[in-house]
C-alpha cells in the first residue's frame, strides 16, 4: 500500500475504503452482534454496537498516537495479546454454541454492555490487526494528533455502520430460525465460526 503524505480527499477516500472493508468483513465483532441481534433484537444490541465503535475508536487513536511503534517492535507484547484474545474468543464461542432456544438464551445470557464491548476490543485479535495496519498507513509524522484523530473518527463511523448492518442481519434470521433445533444449529455454527476466526488469525500472525 502506498503511504499518503498529506491530509487530502485522496487520504480520506483511501482511509474510509480500507477501514470499511476491514470492518465489514466477517470477524469476531460481527459474529457476536449478529448473534445478539438474533437473540435479543436490535434495540437491546445497541449498547454492544456503541461499545464496538467507540471502543475501537479509542483503541486505534491510542495505537496510532502512542503505542504503535512499541507494539510493532515487541514480539512479546504481540504474543501476549494474541493468546489472551484467542482465549477470550474461544470462551465466548463456547458460551454461544451451548445456547438453545430464544427463551433459554434470554434466561441464561444478556447482551453485552457498552463498556464490555469496548474492553473486548483490546483482546480482539482482528481489532489489533486492523489498528496496527491502519495506523501504520494513515498516522502522519507531520500531523500525528490530527491524523490519529481523523483515523479514530472514521473508525467510529465505520464501526457503527458495520456493527449495525450485522445486527440487522441477525434480527432478520429470526423468521428463518423458527424452531429450537434450527436455533441450536445456528448457535453451534456461530460458535464454530468464532473458533475458525481464532485459528485463522493465529495462523496469519
Amino acid at each position: 500500500m502506498v503511504q499518503i503524505d498529506i491530509l487530502t480527499v485522496d487520504y480520506l477516500f483511501a482511509l474510509i475504503g480500507i477501514t470499511l472493508f476491514a470492518a465489514i468483513t466477517p470477524g469476531p465483532n460481527n459474529a457476536l452482534v449478529a448473534t445478539s441481534g438474533l437473540s435479543f433484537g436490535y434495540k437491546r444490541t445497541v449498547p454492544h454496537i456503541l461499545g464496538i465503535a467507540f471502543g475501537f475508536g479509542v483503541m486505534i487513536f491510542v495505537v496510532s498516537f502512542a503505542l504503535g511503534q512499541l507494539i510493532a517492535q515487541s514480539a512479546l507484547i504481540q504474543e501476549i495479546l494474541r493468546w489472551i484474545g484467542a482465549a477470550v474468543l474461544i470462551y465466548v464461542a463456547f458460551k454461544i454454541a451451548r445456547q438453545g432456544s430464544l427463551g433459554t438464551t434470554e434466561a441464561q445470557l444478556r447482551p453485552f454492555h457498552a463498556y464490555e464491548a469496548a474492553l473486548f476490543q483490546w483482546v480482539n485479535p482482528k481489532a489489533w490487526s486492523m489498528a496496527l495496519a491502519i495506523s501504520s498507513q494513515f498516522t502522519l509524522a507531520q500531523a500525528p494528533i490530527r491524523s490519529a484523530t481523523i483515523v479514530a473518527l472514521v473508525s467510529v463511523a465505520i464501526g457503527l455502520l458495520s456493527a449495525s448492518l450485522w445486527t440487522v442481519f441477525g434480527t432478520q434470521l429470526r423468521r428463518f430460525l423458527s424452531t429450537d433445533e434450527r436455533l441450536r444449529w445456528f448457535y453451534r455454527s456461530m460458535g464454530l465460526t468464532l473458533v475458525g476466526f481464532v485459528f485463522v488469525l493465529l495462523l496469519r500472525s
